[in-house]
């Protein structure tokens, strides 16, 4: 009777939660009785749903709409007004782009261009692999860039598995080596079993494997048989670290700029709203300061993962020519047939491609503050225009320009059902929800209340505390969507600088750029799930390699906020943009 009492809390341990949880915040609204109360409520509330997804991510989001008027603290249509911001413009535009992009296989011409552009010896490959999807997702989604190389990567590495001739020269790492065994029914269970849905049985998988027809971007996943005797230890590594690094560099390219991934475009609307003043924010300085933290990533994430999985021989760095061995051959025969199938570059990629550079160019050049941009043009509406308008005006244009000549019908570039499939509406919710929820501590004086408990932080070193804010944001991002992440500790973190007298630049970049370092585990974001469920990897696999790239990281972000990034947003000085609270500790960099 026990047991299946305990096995029935257990099925519905999700309404349990949903139960429990405002039963248990309750008394915040009903005993202490102040807007801050009940904005906290609110706040706690939607970061317990967020974290342990007991509803869907985008219906949480819906939280704010329903409790901010009960209590009084706005009305429903100022929230509603809090749900599409020029935030939503931007994601809108960048889809179009993304859809177009992925639409005529331009991708995919990139990717392998770059891939055979710096060989095929395994550690280059990898290399290639990593510098095609990290590229990509800093102008689509990281869960795109990642749909869009996996199947090319999929393909290299099944005619690797299958070269059985001519190992290369190198030693294996044999203090990490890891266990081989072919696990890979358990995979596909951790992700899906133990994580999301643990009573749902799981169908065996043995591996996956991409076949690419004469249309390679037709890939279709079938189950085969392992073979195990024909695979190398050397081999297997390989793609540990190959699949690996293809999901991390997805992660590591979107950070570089703004509309790369949703964590940067919730921290420039965030900043937006709370700090209207604030002009610091463009396309052109965030990517001075973030791409150089991506190439530094991304070179030591390589190394690293060479190192755990392949080995630790790395004379491949300066031996240029060696004659290349089978798998190395099939891996280039892979590349060349999957390139001369795309055939030569079509119109419609042309196209996509001259609007892509486009964007970038006006992206750059609208206000790149050490000089007039485009922008000025229109001086008596100063501050109207944004990356948005740019965003939605050439994204407009791919639902206009015919993609055929006119002995065809006429056919758009895109269309809206491939526009939809493509948009993430999911993101779109939450984010809106972020937004009203950070209106409604500001409105409640729940921010103001936060940053008066913060002010003894004014006593510690300032570096020190956005050390730990980017340990615990790195830590909590593991287990939460990323979007859900910075949602909540933005309204936390923005009062904090106020309270300390730092500059606000100076907490939340830091933090938002380590939203995105959810490297541990599968189920960390979408592109860990996507690469893990091809059956090359474990969940150990990454929980090792993720240690060390999430310190990567940190130590990365750190290094740019104290160095260059000081000068370029004034990160030295208190801002005038930032409200000055009358009593509390200044604290300088």
């Amino acid at each position: 009777m026990l047991k299946r009492l305990t096995r029935g809390l257990w099925n519905y341990r999700s309404i349990t939660l949903i139960a429990l949880t405002p039963l248990l915040l309750l008394p915040l609204p009903l005993v202490i009785r102040t807007k801050q109360a009940e904005c906290a409520f609110v706040l706690l509330l939607m970061a317990t749903f967020w974290v342990t997804e007991v509803i869907p991510l985008s219906m949480t989001a819906m939280i704010p709409a329903v409790f901010l008027p009960m209590f009084g603290i706005m009305k429903s249509s100022d929230v509603a007004k809090e749900y599409f911001k020029d935030f939503h413009f931007l994601l809108v535009g960048v889809t179009c782009l993304a859809t177009s992009i992925e639409k005529w296989g331009l991708h995919r011409r990139i990717a392998l261009r770059l891939v055979s552009m710096v060989g095929v010896n395994p550690a280059w490959l990898m290399l290639g692999f990593m510098s095609g999807c990290a590229f990509l997702s800093m102008w689509v989604q990281n869960t795109s860039a990642v749909t869009m190389v996996m199947p090319i990567v999929e393909a290299v590495l099944q005619q690797i598995l299958k070269a059985k001739e001519g190992e290369c020269a190198g030693k294996d790492n044999l203090t990490l080596e890891l266990d081989e065994t072919d696990s890979r029914v358990e995979k596909l269970k951790d992700v899906m079993s133990d994580q999301r849905h643990p009573d749902v049985p799981v169908e065996t998988f043995t591996c996956v494997q991409i076949q690419t027809a004469s249309k390679p971007a037709a890939a279709q996943v079938v189950v085969c048989e392992p073979a195990a005797s024909s695979k190398s230890h050397r081999d297997l590594m390989i793609c540990k670290a190959m699949c690996i690094g293809i999901a991390y560099s997805s992660n590591i390219g979107g950070i570089s700029t703004l509309p790369g991934t949703s964590p940067n475009l919730i921290f420039s609307e965030y900043l937006t709203q709370v700090y209207p003043n604030c002009n610091c924010i463009n396309f052109g300085n965030w990517l001075l300061l973030c791409l150089p933290i991506s190439v530094i990533m991304l070179l030591l994430t390589w190394i690293w993962l060479y190192w755990l999985f392949i080995g630790s021989d790395f004379k491949f760095l300066w031996r240029c020519k060696e004659e290349p061995c089978e798998s190395e051959k099939a891996a280039r025969q892979v590349i060349e047939d999957e390139y001369r199938s795309l055939g030569p570059m079509s119109s419609r990629e042309i196209f996509t491609g001259v609007v892509f550079l486009l964007m970038v160019l006006l992206w750059l050049t609208r206000s790149p503050g050490f000089m007039p941009g485009w922008a000025s043009l229109f001086p008596h509406h100063s501050g109207y225009i944004t990356d948005a308008t740019v965003a939605l005006l050439l994204g407009l244009l791919l639902f206009i320009v015919p993609a055929y000549g006119p002995s065809r019908k006429y056919e758009a570039m895109i269309s809206w059902n491939e526009f939809q499939s493509t948009m993430p509406w999911k993101v779109a919710l939450l984010v809106g929800g972020g937004f009203a929820l950070a209106e409604g501590t500001e409105v409640s004086g729940l921010s103001l209340w936060v940053a008066q408990l913060l002010t003894p932080l004014g006593d510690l070193p300032v570096f020190a505390t956005i050390t730990v804010a980017c340990i615990i944001v790195t830590t909590v991002t593991e287990v939460a969507s990323n979007a859900a992440t910075i949602t909540i500790f933005l309204p936390i973190l923005s009062p904090l600088a106020e309270a300390i007298h730092v500059n606000p630049l100076y907490v939340l970049i830091p933090t938002t750029l380590c939203t995105s370092f959810s490297f541990l585990l599968p189920v960390s974001n979408p592109p860990n799930a996507i690469v893990y469920a091809y059956g090359h990897i474990s969940t150990v696999d990454m929980v090792k390699a993720g240690l060390g790239v999430n310190i990567i990281g940190v130590l990365a972000v750190l290094l740019a906020v104290g160095t260059w990034g000081v000068p370029l947003f004034s990160l030295d000085t208190y801002p005038g943009w930032a409200p000055v609270l009358p009593g509390f500790n200044s604290t300088a960099p």
